[in-house]
């Protein structure tokens, strides 16, 4: 989790506040990571993000071990990914990205 609180943090306008219980990081007052420790038992250490709606079901078939659809916010085009089978610099394109499209939506 460290590594993602460093990643989220070093982008402007973040705060980490708790949601549901797990670390959440938020810009321009919208959730834009959420942290997912083992959810209800699923084995996951992950972080679940929004993403490009054309890329999600490529991640998912190329890479289903690392990608997987999340619970509750999958419906609304977010995406799970487990930390320990994504590289560092993935990690941080997938929360820069995450981060433009929630603070370019709340302007």
């Amino acid at each position: 989790m460290d590594r993602v609180r460093a990643l989220c943090m070093a982008l402007e306008g973040v705060s980490e506040k708790p949601s549901h219980g797990e670390p959440t990081w938020w810009v321009a007052g919208r959730t834009f990571v959420m942290f997912a420790n083992n959810h209800h038992g699923d084995g996951r250490i992950a972080v679940w993000l929004p993403i490009q709606a054309d890329l999600r079901p490529a991640l998912l078939e190329q890479a289903p071990g690392t990608f997987f659809i999340p619970p509750y916010v999958g419906t609304r085009g977010w995406i799970g990914m487990v930390l320990d089978a994504i590289s560092d610099e993935d990690l941080a394109y997938y929360i820069r990205n995450a981060w433009q499209r929630v603070a370019h939506r709340a302007r």
